[in-house]
């Protein structure tokens, strides 16, 4: 049970802004009034609601406002409009007003056409008033009257004076437009800088582009607005990833180069932001022409700029943060080396007390720390540390730069702590963080920020010292930082990110699903919230993929792992080669490979693993922090392939990995423990393999050190126990030492009784304790007490927070568990245990669901609050867990954030259920509320008509266990000459003579041809199923019924035999008890001459409906019959229709309420509907069973199918019986033998109190002689014959009366014994 490899989660890093912006002119113009004005510029155009939200009024979209002019001289202009938020709408762009200009009219529009109107007269507008903020506000004529919008702008003047002085010399008109264009651009641009609201950086490239239109080639002004333009598109560039912004951005910048004179002043800034645009691109494609040509862009430009000059500092700064780039890259030394170099230079230039000189600081401490991050060496960082403090001491308190600069400074601590371990680093980040938090004001725009990063280093020392309080710190910085994060603010995916990472990182310590699933949520956000071609976009991608397969290894989800993988390979996709992250995310989706070989047993998807970890450490320099974690995890994925395969290669090859990856990690280091266990679970192997001492002595000693250096409480605990224990027996097995035995019981144990750590963990864990042992040493009294342990975690394996189907997954590799239990408890003598695992542990599904159904009227009676608290959950819960949709690889992400939202609410509203149960178990007299009964809870409610019988198969041992009325214990019968090999080899017996004669169907729901049987030869072993009934008689049922005393009850009187209910377990589930004899010879005998049988999933099935006694609503009692001949994709039936009326006509006759509806007369929702007005029905039609999705098992009607999970919805408060004549309505499932995956048992589930179905298909003359037969009984022995209501109540005798007059008519051919033999009752 190796650990999961180690995942690199990208953690925020702050840094300072590294453009430097150089030739701009720009200037505010915005007025208050328009009295005078005769060119000017609406901008700001926004539109709001004023009569109410979209969420709670009529839906809204505005898409374009169109403007013509009056004059009309020119084409109306179309404007894009952008919804903002809920309510609010701005229009990309600005309205120019000229001189000649009489008025305009603006139409808004929406995606079906016109919306509204608004017509402004300019000398009207003149004498508006003006609102707060220099405003203009007019109602909008609306189409619809029901909405009320209006539209607010501001105005931008070109004063009249302006143009006179600027004509008389020679500059027109358009110059000073574009001037005021330029303006109003940069005062968006820096709105921008403040807010990060793509419309404020949208509205500022729109006006200078316009400025740039407007300006002639030759115009002195072209090269700033140029330059400004470039330094916008770069700047968005940076938010959307669009590759269109950032060629033009190198276009506009090439320009501005090529018109600026050579010697000019600003020539070196506008190379340098060249430079900075070649290096934008550069880490989006990762083009070295690019970054090169960045670098000798920033290079001339501090070749032009003689020594001395101020700004020198700030292009050294610039071309230190190009070769950083680079080197992120590329990983090559000498570039860092450069880097460094540019920056000791900025800082060497900057006078001391230069206001400058903290940003340049910052920048060398943050190229430091990426040399560190490269090779370890502790000298960088702490030249690093060092760096950051002087601009933390040299920053004025209060300068509104200081709290960024803390920022950084916590960020090299938490990297030294990291690689150290001490923890003193970790406290001094964590409190450099929170001064930079405490620092800044709330609602400054970088407060975000600095909670982003307080959390990361919280996360830090989570993982390090395990403090469940640093991880609730931590999310809870992260959420504040999210909350404050506007919704179209471009550093949102980031945080979202982020929070996802913390959240994924508590699930890991606690196992809590409500972390994982949050974290899965916040990651998915920010995926979706991040355009392709974002920088970003791989890391965002990369930490989805492991929270999704970190859930994968917690619930077994297939579709978790199918999204982790697709979302690993496109994180891998969309990376560059050579990017410094692409082999993490190699390795992540190596080991995602991994867990998928892991489900499937395909060795493709080890091929794969293998491949993308083997090139992750390939890629991964000699010296980096994270090889040892890449060499893990390829370690681990041969170990996986040799397990597999057996090639002792594989195995060489993982231990030598491994054992690298050890050498490699520092003492202390926080992945130690997990790269330990690793390496001895790979010595373990080779052990088993070739029998090498060393090699089990390795692994003990590597393992021990892995269990000893785990902290109390971390989720990986029980796992590591749990190895330590596999190898001490194993070592066992081979030396006979007792101590090493003693040692493997103390440490499953220890795995199995862990407060924390998966719960599949621990149930193997505790399997292993008990079967242990059970082998050595039998009569110990802890064999009771693991497996106690075992069944109290299955609940927890396939809980109410998953879906019915997903529960049914869970539990397929379980199923036996409660019958072993049983076994070991019989064995011991201690029948009442073994009857209490058996419910406890089989049946769990249904269980579950009986358990969201259990009348309150107690507890109401106490707490009526908490009553109606507890149902109204229940209720939410079972339409959670029947209807809830699974995700798949093909949906949308959005799509896929729906799911994942509806699978939180799910997982909250399981949290409730358990909580509230807590509340009402903390009332006297409810200790034991809805808890798994007692033996003697169990005892009470029994029929008194007969007894239940319990029979449990193992192959240690098979028992019954008689439950009747009176007794406080179970009768314990041995059944000593039956056994699991006996039931299993007639299980294949009687399904190869299904199989013979067509009743039974392989595939996982594939209807039957007909309800009918097909004439098809006997097989060779003619005697086969008489084999089965002789064999199940004399080994089963003879040793219960002589235990009870039972005798032959004579037919000739009439007198009906006393009733009997099966309660099979395993695989004598499918093996029919009901009709056990030998009907062969002279001396013929079966269970028929002595009891009348039925059948239970369970015993509590049985009490409950003794115990809630119910009498029907006198309006609904009556019988509702349905026939269904001739369904698409089935073959006909025309039996049903015959079968139905003779019964209809029957009840009729006899007074009784019946309504008779057949084929298309009745579609699937009216048939819902009769099932509440009728307490009972009658199905005549064919039965589906889908074993994949039981509850999408059917039964086929002519306009649809009706669905078990449907029926489940439906709350039958006033059904008795049901009778399914159709094919293999309780066959159940073989995966699941003790989960009555059946039509019956749901039908049992939904609310009948009996159900009459059948094991395989049936014959469609035999269908209908059984069932008028069966009703024929029934009306004739009604009690009150002059009553129109329907009674059940003796279904059982009618079943087995109708069966034995099909069999009268019959030979004892075995055809004939599969012809009468399936029909069987359920329930009271």
């Amino acid at each position: 049970m190796p650990d999961m490899g180690i995942f690199l989660l990208g953690i925020g890093y702050f840094a300072p802004d590294e453009a430097v912006m150089m030739g701009q002119q720009s200037s505010s113009l915005v007025t208050d009034a328009v009295a005078g004005r005769s060119h000017f510029l609406m901008t700001d155009i926004v539109f709001e609601r004023t009569d109410s939200t979209e969420d709670d009024g009529i839906p809204l979209s505005l898409t374009e406002l169109w403007v013509s002019k009056s004059p009309g001289s020119e084409e109306a202009r179309s404007f894009i409009i952008l919804n903002a938020s809920p309510g609010r709408w701005e229009a990309n762009g600005f309205i120019e007003i000229t001189t000649g200009t009489v008025a305009i009219d603006c139409i808004v529009k929406g995606d079906g056409g016109d919306i509204g109107f608004l017509h402004l007269d300019m000398k009207e507008m003149q004498s508006t008033e003006v609102h707060s903020g220099g405003e203009f506000r007019q109602e909008i004529e609306m189409c619809d009257e029901q909405i009320e919008l209006a539209m607010t702008w501001k105005v931008v003047e070109v004063q009249p004076k302006h143009f006179h002085v600027e004509k008389k010399r020679g500059v027109g008109v358009e110059d000073d437009m574009a001037a005021q264009l330029n303006a109003y651009g940069m005062g968006k641009y820096r709105a921008f800088e403040r807010t990060g609201h793509l419309a404020d950086i949208t509205h500022a490239i729109s006006m200078l582009q316009q400025a740039v239109v407007l300006t002639p080639h030759i115009h002195p002004k072209l090269p700033v607005y140029l330059n400004n333009l470039a330094i916008s598109l770069t700047r968005r560039f940076g938010c959307t990833g669009a590759l269109s912004d950032i060629a033009d951005a190198i276009s506009a910048q090439r320009k501005a180069v090529e018109l600026t004179p050579h010697g000019h002043a600003d020539l070196p800034g506008r190379l340098d932001n060249l430079g900075l645009s070649f290096a934008h691109r550069f880490e989006r494609f990762g083009e070295h022409s690019d970054i090169a040509d960045a670098i000798s862009a920033q290079q001339k430009a501090i070749d032009l700029i003689p020594h001395g000059r101020a700004d020198l500092p700030g292009h050294f700064t610039n071309l230190g943060n190009t070769f950083r780039r680079r080197f992120e890259r590329t990983g090559k030394l000498s570039d860092m080396a450069d880097a460094i170099s540019a920056h000791q230079k900025a800082v060497d230039l900057t006078p001391q007390g230069h206001a400058a000189l903290p940003g340049y600081l910052t920048n060398l401490g943050a190229s430091f720390t990426h040399r560190f991050q490269r090779t370890g060496k502790l000298s960088d960082i702490a030249d690093a540390i060092s760096t950051h403090q002087k601009a933390v001491d040299t920053t004025p308190h209060g300068h509104a730069d200081l709290p960024g600069y803390l920022t950084n400074l916590g960020a090299s601590f938490a990297l030294r702590f990291g690689r150290t371990g001490e923890p003193s680093d970790i406290a001094d980040s964590i409190s450099a963080k929170q001064k930079a938090v405490d620092l800044t004001p709330h609602g400054h725009s970088n407060l975000p920020a600095y909670l982003n990063n307080l959390g990361t280093s919280l996360t830090r020392r989570f993982g390090c010292a395990g403090e469940l309080s640093d991880i609730a710190e931590s999310i809870s910085a992260h959420q504040k930082a999210v909350d404050l994060t506007p919704k179209d603010h471009t550093d949102l995916p980031g945080r979202l990110n982020n929070l996802g990472a913390s959240f994924t990182c508590r699930f890991e310590r606690t196992d809590e699903l409500s972390d994982i699933a949050n974290a899965i949520s916040a990651q998915q956000k920010a995926v979706g919230l991040t355009p392709h071609g974002h920088a970003s976009l791989p890391t965002y991608l990369n930490n989805l993929a492991i929270s999704l397969t970190r859930r994968f290894k917690r619930t077994g989800e297939p579709s978790d792992i199918a999204d982790a993988i697709s979302t690993q390979q496109k994180a891998v996709d969309v990376t560059p080669d050579g990017h410094a992250d692409l082999p993490g995310y190699l390795a992540n989706l190596g080991t995602s490979f991994t867990c998928r070989f892991e489900g499937t047993g395909e060795l493709s998807y080890i091929a794969d693993a293998i491949a993308a970890q083997q090139k992750a450490v390939d890629l991964t320099p000699k010296g980096h922090a994270d090889l040892p974690a890449r060499l893990n995890n390829l370690g681990n994925t041969f170990s996986r392939r040799f397990e597999r395969t057996g090639k002792l290669s594989d195995l060489a090859d993982a231990i030598a990995a491994q054992q690298k990856a050890v050498d490699l990690i520092p003492s202390g280091g926080p992945n130690l423990p997990t790269f330990l266990n690793n390496l001895g679970g790979s010595f373990a192997r080779r052990f088993e393999r070739t029998g090498e001492l060393s090699d089990i002595a390795d692994a003990i000693s590597v393992q021990r050190n892995a269990v000893d250096l785990t902290p109390h409480g971390h989720a990986d605990l029980p796992g590591r126990h749990f190895n330590l224990a596999t190898s001490f027996y194993a070592r066992f097995t081979s030396f006979d030492d007792s101590e090493d035995l003693g040692e493997s019981i103390s440490h499953y144990k220890a795995s199995a009784i862990s407060t924390s750590g998966p719960p599949r963990v621990k149930l193997d864990a505790a399997k292993r304790w008990a079967r242990t042992l059970i082998h050595h040493h039998p009569q110990s009294p802890e064999v009771l007490l693991s497996f106690n342990t075992a069944l109290s975690l299955i609940t927890l394996i396939a809980g109410l927070e998953q879906t019915v189907r997903g529960r049914y997954t869970q539990l397929e590799d379980i199923s036996g568990l409660a019958l072993e239990a049983a076994a070991a408890a019989c064995a011991l003598g201690r029948a009442d245990k073994a009857l209490e695992w058996l419910e406890q542990g089989r049946c769990l599904v249904w269980s579950q669901l009986n358990a969201l159904r259990t009348p309150l009227d107690d507890l109401c009676s106490h707490d009526e609050k908490l009553a109606d608290s507890i149902a109204d959950t229940a209720k939410q819960l079972e339409t959670a867990g029947s209807s809830r949709g699974q995700s798949h690889v093909d949906m949308s992400l959005s799509e896929k954030i729906s799911l994942g939202d509806d699978a939180r609410a799910h997982l909250t509203l399981a949290r409730k259920w358990d909580d509230l149960l807590k509340t009402a178990r903390a009332i006297p007299g409810f200790e034991s509320f809805l808890m798994p009964l007692s033996c003697s809870t169990l005892m009470q409610n029994l029929p008194e008509s007969g007894p239940v019988l319990v029979i449990n198969i193992d192959k240690r041992r098979c028992d019954a266990l008689a439950l009747l009325a009176g007794l406080d214990e179970p009768l314990h019968i041995p059944l000593s000459k039956f056994s699991v090999t006996k039931a299993d080899e007639y299980c294949t017996i009687l399904n190869s003579q299904l199989r013979t004669h067509d009743l039974r169907v392989r595939e996982a729901e594939v209807v039957s041809s007909a309800r009918g049987m097909r004439s098809a030869p006997i097989g060779k072993r003619g005697e086969d199923v008489h084999r089965v009934l002789r064999g199940l008689w004399e080994d089963v049922v003879t040793p219960i019924l002589d235990a009870l005393g039972y005798s032959i009850v004579g037919r000739a009187n009439g007198e009906v035999p006393p009733r009997i209910w099966w309660c099979p377990t395993g695989s004598l589930s499918f093996l029919p008890l009901h009709a056990a004899g030998i009907y062969q010879g002279s001396n013929c005998e079966s269970i028929f001459d002595y009891v009348v049988s039925s059948y239970t999933p369970t015993v509590t099935a049985i009490t409950d409906r003794v115990k809630r006694h119910q009498s029907f609503d006198v309006k609904t009692s009556g019988l509702f019959l349905t026939s269904q001949p001739t369904p698409s994709d089935a073959s006909p039936i025309p039996g049903t229709t015959k079968e139905v009326q003779a019964i209809f006509h029957k009840a009729k006759e006899s007074g009784v309420r019946a309504l008779k509806l057949e084929g298309d007369e009745m579609s699937v929702r009216e048939c819902l509907e009769h099932m509440h007005d009728f307490s009972s029905i009658h199905l005549a039609c064919h039965g589906s069973q889908n074993a994949a999705e039981p509850l999408q098992s059917r039964f086929l009607f002519h306009q649809g199918s009706l669905e078990l999970g449907t029926i489940l919805q439906s709350n039958l408060k006033n059904s008795d019986l049901a009778f399914l004549s159709a094919c293999q309505t309780s066959t159940g499932q073989e995966k699941l033998s003790d989960e009555a995956v059946h039509l019956v048992a749901g039908m049992l589930a939904a609310g009948y109190r009996r159900v009459v179905g059948t094991m395989w298909s049936i014959g469609d003359r035999p269908a209908q002689e059984v069932a008028t037969t069966f009703y024929d009984y029934i009306l004739a022995h009604r009690n009150d014959s002059n009553a129109a209501g329907f009674d059940g109540t003796l279904s059982a005798v009618a079943l087995h009366y109708a069966t034995q007059q099909l069999r009268l008519n019959l030979d004892d051919s075995e055809r004939s014994l599969l012809t009468w033999i399936p029909f069987v009752h359920f329930g009271l």
